[in-house]
């Protein structure tokens, strides 16, 4: 490697980053993703819209409804209508949730008689809809238990591990990381090159006695080095501004984001190599990373819950390695102490290495 030629590429970038002012968005766009959906994305569901038919006129049956209109999870009134009036409501989009407690439940249930309640869920988006039925079925049974805690019960005494209050922030801000290192180096490495193509410069490079190697290196690590410095701009975001808590080794947490980073601009030169124009790149780019990062991330659905060609996908990507890293370091604090967090970094470089290397090879020196 020849090093006047790799700082000429890097000073020759960075004037052409800070004259078009794209230099701005390197650190805007990375900042503006994690802001917006770190504080959009919200898994709890509040204020459910609740109506409830009470036939039974009961102690218990009042004691229900209490509980439901002393929750922070319901908005709940008491409805003096026929069931199909009701259910109507919700075809309306008026109410997202229908209890009915039916004649002797409060008779039946300390007899110790079958008895039923009617619970009807607007499950149009499936997961708010088992939120829903969760909470529901949650405040229910707590009352019940309550009027029966004379008779043998199982007290289930349960501890949330690793994210105590159930926040939001704690689940979504470390997945995001992963989706934030992956987008934003690979657009700007893939935008450095195909830039050249476009202005025609890169005849420059053909007609040139500099090798491949140099080329790439020097295209590359402008965005690599920026981007570093993301890496402690973004934590600095996830740790005081949404206060996730940090409970790992830092220099794990920046280590294994530096080699994420060095994939990402990787992707970013596979994609130089096949687009011919920036828009084109910009697309494409998007295609590759936002998708499968969103998907892959562990912030919409668990990896271990994949089955099939989701898994299999899922094991190709590598955000997912990373941000079973990235979750361990801030909520967890294994470390490397973790022979699935050390097999999982190893993957990372191997990953680094293997689409480098491929890009190099791909990476023609002439007219095609």
């Amino acid at each position: 490697m020849k090093i006047n030629v790799v700082k000429a590429y890097l000073k020759k970038e960075f004037s052409e980053l800070v004259r078009s002012r794209l230099i701005i968005m390197v650190y805007l766009m990375p900042s503006m993703i994690l802001i917006l959906f770190g504080y959009g994305i919200k898994m709890e569901v509040y204020n459910v819209r609740t109506a409830i038919i009470n036939y039974d006129k009961s102690q218990l049956s009042y004691r229900i409804i209490s509980a439901f209109e002393h929750s922070r999870y319901f908005t709940a009134e008491v409805v003096n209508l026929p069931e199909e009036k009701a259910l109507e409501m919700m075809k309306r989009a008026e109410i997202d949730l229908l209890i009915i407690i039916p004649e002797s439940f409060e008779k039946h249930l300390l007899k110790g008689i079958k008895t039923e309640i009617g619970i009807f869920v607007d499950a149009s988006f499936p997961f708010r809809g088992l939120t829903i039925q969760s909470y529901a079925e949650g405040v229910l049974l707590k009352e019940a238990q309550e009027v029966l805690q004379s008779r043998p019960s199982i007290v289930i005494n349960h501890r949330n591990l690793f994210n105590q209050a159930m926040r939001d922030e704690n689940a979504i801000v470390p997945g995001l990381l992963g989706i934030v290192f992956l987008v934003a180096p690979a657009i700007l490495s893939a935008l450095l090159i195909v830039r050249e193509k476009e202005r025609g410069t890169i005849f420059n490079f053909y007609s040139s006695p500099v090798r491949k190697t140099d080329f790439v290196i020097g295209k590359l690590s402008l965005p690599f080095l920026l981007h570093s410095v993301n890496i402690f701009i973004i934590f600095l975001w996830a740790a005081y501004l949404f206060k996730v808590p940090f409970r790992g080794n830092f220099f794990i947490y920046w280590i294994t984001s530096e080699i994420y980073v060095l994939i990402s601009v990787s992707i970013g030169l596979l994609v130089s190599i096949v687009a011919r124009t920036q828009i084109v790149a910009i697309v494409l780019t998007v295609i590759i990373t936002i998708i499968p990062g969103f998907l892959y991330s562990g912030i919409v659905m668990p990896i271990s819950s994949m089955e099939g060609e989701a898994a299999v996908e899922a094991h190709i990507f590598p955000v997912m390695y990373y941000n079973h890293i990235i979750y361990d370091t801030f909520l967890i604090g294994q470390g490397f102490s973790s022979d699935k967090n050390l097999f999982y970094f190893f993957i990372l470089i191997f990953y680094w290495l293997f689409i480098t290397v491929i890009g190099v090879l791909l990476l023609r020196k002439e007219l095609r």
